[in-house]
């Protein structure tokens, strides 16, 4: 499923038109997904009041084909006209024969009209603007959304979105101030990138995915695709029946320290838990005996500590003589700052030629610590997975996290291409980013993962997706989306707080398991 821009959107439809699919074509269909997923949103459509407001152009045109399908399926349909449309206009001609009510704001100066269609708590269908929005709202309908964002927050109405809330920029997931809150938007053969940024996407609301009729296979340019169960699920690695444990590989994780303990625990766990075959903790020895009684099944290395409990410059004996031993390193989570550890890193990861090529996921206190290494990512030769958070983000770049979460987007893409490895920009709606120009988006956005230790978590699922035998992008991805849908579960079940990240643990391998019995069907959305 891909994701596109306003430009690539109607690259597609051209290209559609050269197929021979009209677009009348297109409209007929997408105001057909639209009035059905209206249906779906109704109690009982027969008798139920639908308020269409319909504007000058495309969108507008969606917006009466769904109401014409919703008249005649026996709602109460009223078609509120919020712009002049092209006289004579057939579709609104069809509704007009079939007796359906249409109103023009125009004509409603003082807007009682629309107040008392809003009154009797109608599902009410934004048909307004779409991705053709250029200019600022204004006027009556700027004065129109007002009396809908009114109704919305008295709680006497639920909004509809066709393709985009009406003043919802496409692109770069700006708001207009007018724009109304969705509580469903379907997105017209394609989701939009800036149904994915802030703050767009907190207009969105749930976010649907509408067949239109564009023909397959006109799309295999476009660089970034959502992260959907299907995907994730051609993703998993094979569990042949003859299998041992180095079948799923030989893992070797770098991490903990006195004050963060429970990040070795939870990146390890981690791994574990999506299928990794064994993995070794390498953590300083002062937290040896914590972590072993608490991780029964992993193995352990202790390693050289500094006086503040984390690890030594003299590590790195240790480290490269067992560095040959595993097929992943995981490198960071919980590992603390200091010059020791800029020391071990810069010599095991940027100096060693036995990392030249070695799978490594870099995360949290690696990632800062290589931030003050100058040209590292020019020295850095293993096949990498950068997994930062928006300020780990601006520390690698030099940059301020304002500006990483304005343009998150084209900051992972430029940057995995400038750093020629995978990076993962956390967050909500996670980017996987590749060093080919590329990108995957996580459909997932929760508050309730914002606590401490759920990016460990995810490091250590992304390695253990990895040490199974995955390309860094591919291992990225997958264990992205299962980290969501792990919170996506536990969010259902707990709700949006008090969630914390070893929950996440028993979940994981659930959401391998939903997906392997997944049926295959289309749903482009989890």
């Amino acid at each position: 499923m891909k994701i596109v821009t306003v430009a690539q959107m109607g690259n597609l439809e051209a290209a559609a038109a050269e197929r021979g699919v009209s677009t009348d074509a297109l409209m007929e269909k997408a105001g057909l997904a639209v009035a059905d997923h209206a249906i779906q949103a109704l109690a009982n459509p027969r008798g139920a009041r639908v308020l269409v407001l319909v504007g000058p152009g495309n969108n507008g045109g969606d917006g009466l084909v769904a109401a014409r399908y919703l008249h005649q399926w026996g709602a109460r349909v009223c078609v509120y006209l919020c712009a002049p449309r092209k006289n004579p206009d057939p579709r609104v001609a069809l509704l007009e024969d079939r007796g359906a009510l249409i109103l023009s704001a125009e004509a409603d100066s003082s807007y009682e009209n629309l107040k008392r269609q809003l009154a009797p708590g109608p599902l009410v269908i934004d048909a307004l603007l779409g991705t053709g929005k250029a200019r600022p709202l204004e006027g009556k309908m700027a004065e129109v959304l007002g009396f809908v964002t009114e109704a919305r927050a008295a709680r006497n109405i639920n909004v509809l979105a066709v393709d985009l809330p009406t003043g919802l920029n496409a692109d770069t997931g700006e708001l207009d101030p007018a724009t109304p809150s969705a509580d469903v938007t379907i997105a017209l053969g394609y989701p939009k990138v800036g149904h994915f940024i802030f703050p767009g996407s907190t207009a969105t609301g749930r976010l649907k995915v509408a067949d239109i009729g564009i023909p397959q296979g006109l799309d295999n340019s476009i660089p970034i695709d959502l992260i959907t169960p299907e995907l994730a699920k051609s993703l998993l690695p094979p569990r042949p029946l003859d299998a041992h444990k180095g079948s799923f590989g030989r893992l070797l994780a770098i991490a903990g320290s006195r004050s963060y303990v429970g990040a070795a625990y939870l990146a390890c766990c981690g791994a574990y838990r999506v299928g990794a075959g064994l993995v070794t903790l390498a953590a300083p020895q002062g937290i040896y005996p914590i972590l072993a009684a608490k991780l029964t099944e992993v193995t352990h290395l202790p390693l050289p500590e500094t006086s503040g409990g984390r690890i030594s410059v003299h590590a790195l004996d240790d480290l490269r003589q067992n560095l040959g031993e595993y097929d992943v390193l995981l490198v960071g989570c919980g590992l603390g700052n200091e010059d020791d550890l800029r020391i071990v890193l810069n010599r095991l990861l940027l100096d060693s030629p036995s990392m030249a090529g070695k799978p490594v996921v870099l995360d949290a206190d690696a990632l800062n610590s290589l931030a003050t290494l100058d040209g590292w990512h020019t020295r850095l030769k293993a096949r990498a997975i950068l997994t930062p958070h928006p300020g780990e983000m601006a520390r690698l770049l030099g940059s301020a996290a304002a500006d990483v979460q304005a343009h998150r987007l084209q900051v992972a893409i430029q940057a995995a291409q400038a750093w020629g490895q995978t990076l993962v920009l956390k967050g909500a709606y996670t980017i996987v980013a590749s060093p080919e120009g590329v990108a995957r988006v996580s459909p997932f956005a929760n508050p309730g993962l914002a606590t401490a230790g759920t990016g460990d978590v995810l490091a250590g699922a992304i390695a253990g997706l990895l040490a199974q035998g995955l390309s860094p992008y591919d291992a990225a991805a997958c264990g992205v989306y299962l980290h969501g849908a792990a919170g996506e579960a536990l969010r259902q079940d707990l709700g949006d707080a008090g969630m914390i990240a070893s929950d996440l643990l028993p979940e994981l391998p659930k959401q391998i398991k939903t997906l392997k019995q997944k049926k295959e069907k289309p749903s482009p959305l989890p």
